[in-house]
């Protein structure tokens, strides 16, 4: 019997984009972009900035366990309860938590291509058969989705916005899927680019159904430019959320981690100037490739996907801009190879990326 489960020996494992660090030391480039990763560019809240420092005083106790003071922020909120709320080490860690709680052997996960790798990663780690949907026309397609469902299907993963694509699935599509959905089979509603969709009249915002069977995921790394410290949050039924705490680890998210969450949460100045910025970026990038002819997907999200021709162009792209100091994250091992993602930027950024482009096209 093999001491590495044979699960375990053919996992691919997550890969990250490229690291300033990591394209500096290659090419020996003065100026660098990295314009990959969903983060955002404008950093982070002052108030949370400040907010970690102070904590840090306290770093030699362990975090409080139950991340009460945040989750009641997070609660009141979003006008839930405190027992509708977890939190972790990212919207990752929570579901890492939800397939070790509710996951049978025999029991099979349900998802989309084209969508999140981590959560593709995390249930071939448990060992967990996956069942995969093609997109339909770079759009979730709900209903071959709910068509696959059977008796073992203990959960189905749907990323709203979608990441990579930056689309959403409707109001009107969703209800559509969730009549469709037997009440023991458990909807993970991955919503880490709320904030970016949420004033869309058919965006459908899962906190408002409550319904007993999702969970809904968020995150502090995109819109709250928490991305370093790992803050991840969910709302469930408080059945749900009881079991989960019985798996979770006790002492996440950190000291310095939940303080910056509290904080960035009072701070909506901040989160607004970055909707604008990222909003006002999406609509120059829409201009810039329709001038170039270049076919993308209008998002969601705070970043574009481009579509090509081919995987080779794509790559040769990718490696181009690399080249001219700007990092973009080629989309393979998200099942989409013959497409880039492109994150929006500072201004200044942006510049340096359409110059870039239209360099190396």
């Amino acid at each position: 019997m093999p001491l590495v489960p044979q699960h375990i020996q053919s996992l691919e494992p997550y890969k990250a984009g490229k690291s300033i660090e990591e394209l500096r030391r290659e090419l020996n480039l003065k100026k660098i972009v990295k314009m990959a990763s969903n983060e955002n560019p404008m950093g982070a809240s002052p108030k949370a900035v400040q907010a970690m420092i102070k904590s840090l005083k306290d770093i030699n106790r362990y975090p409080d366990p139950a991340s009460f003071n945040l989750r009641s922020d997070l609660a009141e909120r979003f006008d839930i309860l405190l027992n509708n709320v977890i939190t972790a080490h990212g919207s990752e860690g929570i579901i890492s938590v939800i397939m070790r709680t509710f996951m049978l052997d025999d029991e099979e996960a349900l998802m989309s291509e084209g969508t999140f790798i981590g959560f593709k990663v995390l249930a071939h780690s448990r060992g967990t058969k996956l069942v995969t949907i093609p997109l339909k026309d770079y759009r979730y397609d709900l209903n071959a989705i709910a068509d696959a469902i059977t008796d073992k299907t203990k959960i189905i993963y749907l990323a709203n916005p979608n990441n990579p694509t930056g689309n959403i699935f409707t109001v009107k599509e969703f209800l559509g899927f969730i009549k469709k959905v037997p009440s023991h089979v458990l909807i993970i509603m991955d919503e880490a680019y709320f904030e970016f969709a949420q004033d869309d009249p058919v965006y459908p915002d899962s906190m408002k159904y409550r319904l007993d069977n999702v969970i809904t995921l968020r995150t502090f790394s995109k819109a709250y430019g928490l991305a370093g410290i790992r803050v991840g949050y969910g709302f469930a039924h408080e059945t749900l959320i009881k079991n989960l705490l019985k798996v979770k680890l006790p002492f996440e998210p950190s000291i310095p981690a939940q303080a910056a969450a509290i904080a960035a949460l009072q701070d909506q100045d901040f989160i607004d100037d970055y909707i604008r910025l990222n909003t006002h970026s999406l609509h120059s990038f829409y201009d810039l490739f329709d001038k170039l002819g270049l076919r993308f997907i209008k998002s969601h999200a705070n970043f574009v996907t481009l579509i090509f021709e081919s995987q080779q162009r794509a790559l040769k792209l990718s490696d181009d801009l690399l080249k001219q100091g700007v990092i973009v994250r080629p989309l393979t091992a998200f099942g989409l190879p013959n497409c880039i993602r492109v994150t929006t930027g500072l201004q200044e950024e942006n510049e340096f990326f359409v110059d870039a482009l239209k360099k190396v096209l």
